[in-house]
């Protein structure tokens, strides 16, 4: 199972990887989706290597994401009793277990919306122009994807600078 993010904004995306973006519902930036780890998946990935930022995702980071940013339609968090109502598993941890080993599918959960909205990284992307393996943001990041996600997870300083 990969995590994809989108880390830059449509101002001079070429056609190819707009169109491509679009496929994966990767529309603004900070959005997140999960996909198949496969050979179409990652040829969509190298026309969009330069927008998104992707790499192996575990059981731990998908748990963190469907308690605190999963979404059913209408924009309502999604709680454990509707978890056990439209997935029939009865906890976050084995559902996230199911989607990373590939028995069900995120999108397949019935009302969920496939699109998680994170904030921004706590202490910002590195260069989101450069490649991962420059020390930048863009690109393959492989186990790395898990320390981002969860940098974005917990949202940013508030104004009062408390936090």
């Amino acid at each position: 199972m990969l995590a994809v993010i989108r880390i830059r904004g449509t101002t001079g995306i070429r056609p190819q990887a707009a169109k491509t973006a679009e496929l994966l519902r990767l529309n603004r930036i900070n959005h997140l989706v999960f996909v198949e780890d496969n050979e179409t998946t990652r040829g969509m990935l190298q026309t969009v290597k330069d927008y998104v930022t992707w790499g192996e995702v575990d059981e731990e980071t998908i748990e963190m994401i469907l308690k605190y940013r999963a979404q059913l339609k209408g924009h309502n968090p999604l709680s454990e009793e509707e978890l056990k109502e439209i997935s029939g598993y009865q906890t976050f941890k084995e559902l996230a277990s199911a989607i990373n080993t590939g028995k069900i599918k995120f999108r397949d959960i019935r009302d969920i919306v496939p699109v998680i909205r994170l904030n921004p990284p706590r202490g910002g992307y590195e260069a989101i122009r450069k490649p991962f393996k420059q020390k930048g943001s863009a690109g393959y990041r492989g186990k790395d994807i898990n320390n981002l996600i969860l940098r974005m997870l917990k949202s940013g300083v508030d104004l009062n600078g408390k936090n």
